[in-house]
């Protein structure tokens, strides 16, 4: 059997070869068991999949190249596909943020990752700014020498201007939280165009991590996903 702390450099390194990566993880406290493993037994052990910026749109296209059909969730299904392998490669139960019942993703990341909510719900990464994800996560019934991380430097903080929230035409962000409805109007509508073809306007002023900006073109496939959105 691999060594706990080989096995999970060596899942490392099968995520890079797609462009994901580990984002952390945790391990479950002897009194903690939300959700049960391969087998039933409570989960001991929590790693999360995820991306920085834009590494795995090649690799994702390079699959929907291969499919014979229209897929109607073509990333999630690929994350799906990708994560699940591994997880059975290693002996771990994969699951993703679009399970349902839904699963804690953003509070699992802040466990793990010791960061903290930007004023647009997403999470503010020191490094990467708010140009990363969470694709998937992977279960174990076995401890593996992984550790919380520690609370990052928060850079919402210190931004005084805060431009993600003076950038939509619509201020779909506010202290109040996120408008769904009046975002997605505008998206779908006339005015919507440079929101559909280069992204949200407020993601884009934000200030850090910008080196990490996914380009236009993934930008464009995601904003084409909200808009199809049916509620």
């Amino acid at each position: 059997m691999i060594a706990a702390g080989r096995r999970v450099e060596d899942i490392a390194t099968v995520l890079s070869a797609h462009g994901l990566i580990l984002r952390g993880g945790f391990k479950c406290g002897a009194s903690e068991t939300p959700f049960a493993d391969l087998s039933g037994a409570p989960v001991k052990s929590v790693l999360l999949v995820g991306q920085a910026g834009a590494a795995p749109w090649p690799h994702f296209l390079r699959w929907i190249d291969k499919q014979s059909q229209t897929i109607a969730n073509p990333l999630d299904s690929w994350s799906r596909e990708v994560i699940g392998a591994v997880a059975e490669a290693f002996g771990a139960r994969a699951v993703s943020p679009s399970d349902r019942p839904y699963l804690p993703f953003q509070q699992w990341a802040m466990r793990a990752e010791g960061l903290k909510p930007s004023p647009l719900g997403i999470l503010m990464h020191p490094q990467y700014g708010l140009w990363h994800a969470y694709r998937g996560a992977l279960l174990f019934e076995d401890e593996l020498p992984i550790q919380a991380g520690e609370t990052a430097p928060h850079l919402c903080d210190s931004c005084v201007e805060k431009p993600c929230l003076k950038s939509c035409p619509v201020d779909a962000y506010s202290a109040q939280g996120f408008a769904y409805q009046s975002c997605l109007v505008h998206v779908r509508g006339a005015g919507g165009s440079p929101c559909r073809s280069g992204g949200c306007l407020d993601r884009n002023a934000c200030p850090y991590g910008t080196e990490y900006r996914y380009p236009p073109e993934v930008q464009a496939f995601h904003m084409a996903s909200f808009a199809r959105a049916t509620s």
